[in-house]
This record gives structure tokens, C-alpha cells and sequence, in this order.
């Protein structure tokens, strides 16, 4: 493996929060997007009922950007 990690397995759903939150705060500006399912056949956005606007702004603009994604591999094919 080389480069910087770009992703994190935690022991359990509380570890996994504290986490988000940390990283969160750190990256500066206290903005986030995410959390984002792999492993699926395709991701899986996921919003929270403490969403805020700018959240539900973001996951739908990465949404748009994986849909996107999707629609020009299916169109390379």
C-alpha cells in the first residue's frame, strides 16, 4: 500500500461517529459529506433527520456526480 489512507474501519457505530465528527471539525469549516455506503452494486447516500440544508445540499450535488458517473460508464460501454 501506498499514499495517504483515505478510509477508516471502526470497531462500531459510536467509535464511527466520534470519528466523523473529529475528522468533521478538523478539516476546518465544519463541513462534511457523507456518510456514503460502499460495497453496494452502486452507492447508497445517506442523510440523517439532523440534516442540515447545507448537508442535503451537498449529498444531492455528489448524488448528481455519482449518477453522472454511472450514466457515462454506461455510455463508454
Amino acid at each position: 500500500l501506498k499514499g495517504d489512507a483515505n478510509l477508516l474501519i471502526l470497531p462500531g457505530i459510536d467509535a464511527a461517529n466520534i470519528a466523523y465528527n473529529l475528522l468533521k471539525t478538523a478539516a476546518g469549516g465544519n463541513i462534511a459529506i457523507g456518510p456514503v455506503l460502499l460495497g453496494a452494486a452502486k452507492p447508497v447516500h445517506i442523510l440523517t433527520a439532523s440534516a442540515t440544508v447545507r448537508r442535503i445540499v451537498n449529498m444531492t450535488a455528489l448524488a448528481v456526480a455519482d449518477a453522472n458517473a454511472i450514466h457515462k460508464d454506461a455510455i463508454d460501454k
